[in-house]
């Protein structure tokens, strides 16, 4: 049987071991954390294009239990004065799997949950430091080492390990580094009852200096986030207090007659990380080794694709791997099946987070109303993005 190492266990590291084991290939994750779910306090949306390649593994039932819906958007200018309001891109599909709201560490607890169920090891404080493809009599392997100084041999690498890949840097030591936007994403949690706002609807608002979005979950806390221009030094762990952050969110929006001050100031603890995307990158895969997810293509969080990208990635690649025996056939059926899709999400992502940031007047731009526009940010129709189906 087919051993695959898979470098990072996040969201795409977790779904790709299970797609492979649906697929007779064996994994075993290999994870740099000592425990996981690093992003702790961040949360995300799951689009129906992701929960429906979930479901192709079935995968996707704990998710849902984890999370709650997002059906609508409404959507604010600094005024306070409603722009429009329409259904969430990929809602009523019929299948009943539209976009969920959860914490990353939630979807990330989930998933390792049910990859343990299924028999999938993780082998947590191993950071990759190096791999080399050794070719024997039996076969060409790959061997990988990690900074505690053990190895681990299989057939082939898959570089699950984030926007700061170093599996990428492997496969090509000229390959682009991710580009930070100038942009931090602070989210929060908070019980302030004075803001009304609709369930299973998320309210976005332009402000004068920065775009913030917020809703309410079922037990009535408000989960919020915002865009902050920052610096990269500024985005690195700990290089910012919780405190600071609160206070420098909150005078974004100070001077807007919305809820998003208030929210924000109700708030005992924030959280935040920095923007980056990479829009290209050239080399995705060599003989035994080949990346995924944020590896290969990062997009600013404003599409919120990240991690429904990461998901189909590790589907395909699982049916390519399975239908091909020579590894390497199997990594460019993948590319060409997967680089124009994710390449035009890091694209339209990238459009979105343009229209949101402050223009030169200090004031983002004004977006078209919410009827003529997905909101996922896409003009016209969302079926490319959202209604994307995987058939195993």
């Amino acid at each position: 049987m087919t051993k695959a190492l898979i470098i990072g266990g996040g969201i795409a590291g977790a779904v790709t071991a299970m797609a492979l084991h649906k697929a007779g290939i064996d994994a075993e994750i290999f994870e740099a954390y000592p425990t996981g779910a690093d992003d702790v306090g961040a949360f995300l949306v799951v689009f129906a294009n992701g929960l429906e390649a979930l479901r192709v593994i079935d995968a996707h039932g704990p998710v849902v239990a984890a999370s709650f819906p997002a059906q609508r958007v409404r959507v604010l200018d600094d005024h306070g004065e409603q722009l429009g309001e329409r259904p969430i891109a990929g809602t009523g599909q019929g299948t009943g799997l539209g976009p969920r709201t959860l914490r990353r560490a939630t979807l990330y607890q989930v998933l390792h949950a049910e990859a343990a169920r299924r028999g999938i090891a993780v082998r947590h404080g191993k950071r990759l430091t190096g791999a080399e493809t050794v070719h024997t009599a039996h076969g060409t392997k790959v061997v990988a080492a990690f900074a505690d100084g053990s190895r681990a041999e299989g057939d082939l690498l898959i570089g699950a390990d984030g926007v700061h890949s170093v599996t990428r840097g492997l496969l090509d030591p000229a390959a682009p580094r991710p580009r930070y936007t100038g942009r931090n994403t602070v989210c929060g949690y908070t019980r302030d009852t004075a803001a009304q706002l609709a369930p299973d609807t998320y309210t976005m608002i332009f402000g004068k200096r920065a775009f913030f979005g917020c809703t309410r979950a079922p037990d009535g806390e408000i989960w919020w986030f915002a865009n902050v221009p920052g610096t990269e030094r500024d985005a690195g762990p700990g290089a910012v207090p919780a405190a600071e952050w609160r206070r420098r969110t909150a005078a974004l929006f100070a001077d807007d007659d919305t809820p998003a001050a208030g929210l924000v100031r109700a708030t005992d603890r924030v959280v935040a990380s920095g923007a980056y995307d990479l829009a290209t990158t050239p080399t995705w895969y060599d003989d035994t080794m080949v990346i995924l997810g944020d590896a290969a293509h990062a997009a600013a969080p404003n599409a919120a694709q990240g991690a429904s990208m990461a998901i189909e990635d590790a589907l395909v690649l699982a049916i390519c791997l399975r239908d091909r025996p020579d590894p390497r056939s199997a990594f460019a059926a993948y590319e060409e099946l997967r680089r124009e899709r994710v390449e035009k999400v890091v694209a339209a992502s990238a459009g979105m987070a343009a229209l949101a940031a402050p223009g030169p007047g200090g004031r983002p731009a004004r977006p078209a109303p919410p009827e003529r526009r997905t909101a996922d940010g896409s003009a016209g129709a969302d079926d490319w993005l959202t209604g994307y189906r995987i058939a195993w």
